[in-house]
């Protein structure tokens, strides 16, 4: 039971994602999946998107519980590689699962009218972190790491998802990011720009709330106005010809497909090093 003069929270997702108002003009979304750390299921990524477009907070807060912001895509929900499934099944599985609803959730987040801000008080990997770079703000504990494992797991990253990456550290730390799939700590992150500053553990959820209640306590019309101007001109420089955007969309598709992305499921679920084999 919540004690006298404390937030209402709402349960959304069977309750791994939390919804509440801590402060006035400010809404905090925290999602709490514990059992997998944090990992973004359907269930979540559609809780998400839905509780987004029904907001009219001028601040958002997107953060993480249990010591942990996102582990990320929940490919434990897939099979252990194809097995008896089917390669098909399972290249359409994998594919279903990191495509929709996670693109309809980072939509929602990026539509938002008024800004947002992802407050890391634990680790952000792969789709976790791009789900935070979605947000306009970033506010990370020390001692939390923030990394990009596609290159462990034979996955080609969406040309969206690698443009925002683009757009927030620039070309070569993107591709130091990618290529390596090592984790950077939190300090890295703030000088490469993937978190715009740092709090104590202990700090965190105080900062991020102090720093969402300043933005919301702004001129309305400016938020709305400033980042529809900043959407905008993003939007204009990440333009590609749709001959092009169509040839990155069925590479990106046809990795499902591939024995290396079925050999790193296999891996990560068998906690080992992946074999691979270049096909």
């Amino acid at each position: 039971m919540s004690s006298p003069g404390a937030p209402h929270v709402e349960a959304l997702a069977g309750g791994k994602l939390r919804l509440d108002a801590p402060a006035p003009g400010v809404a905090r979304l925290a999602i709490a999946h514990p059992a997998k750390r944090n990992a973004l299921d359907h269930e979540i990524l559609d809780a998400l998107a839905k509780a987004l477009e029904g907001l009219d907070a001028r601040c958002v807060i997107i953060t993480g519980s249990g010591g942990m912001f996102s582990a990320g895509y929940d490919i434990g929900d897939l099979p252990a590689g194809p097995g008896a499934r089917g390669a098909d099944e399972f290249a359409q599985r994998a594919e279903a699962l990191v495509a929709h609803p996670f693109t309809r959730a980072l939509e929602a987040v990026e539509a938002y009218p008024y800004p947002t801000l992802a407050a890391l008080g634990g680790h952000a990997i792969g789709g976790g972190l791009e789900l935070a770079l979605s947000c306009d703000l970033r506010v990370a504990a020390t001692g939390i790491r923030l990394g990009m494992p596609p290159a462990l797991l034979g996955l080609v990253y969406s040309h969206t998802g690698l443009r925002k990456f683009i757009d927030v550290i620039g070309v070569a730390r993107t591709r130091q990011l990618f290529f390596t799939g090592r984790n950077v700590d939190a300090e890295t992150a703030r000088d490469w720009g993937l978190v715009g500053e740092l709090a104590a553990p202990a700090e965190l959820d105080a900062r991020a709330l102090a720093l969402a209640t300043e933005v919301a306590g702004n001129a309305p019309l400016s938020l709305l106005g400033n980042k529809r101007v900043i959407a905008a001109l993003l939007g204009a420089e990440g333009g590609l010809e749709a001959g092009v955007e169509s040839e990155l969309v069925a590479l990106r598709e046809a990795c499902f497909t591939t024995e290396d992305f079925s050999e790193g499921v296999r891996a990560f679920a068998e906690k080992r090093p992946p074999r691979w084999q270049g096909r």
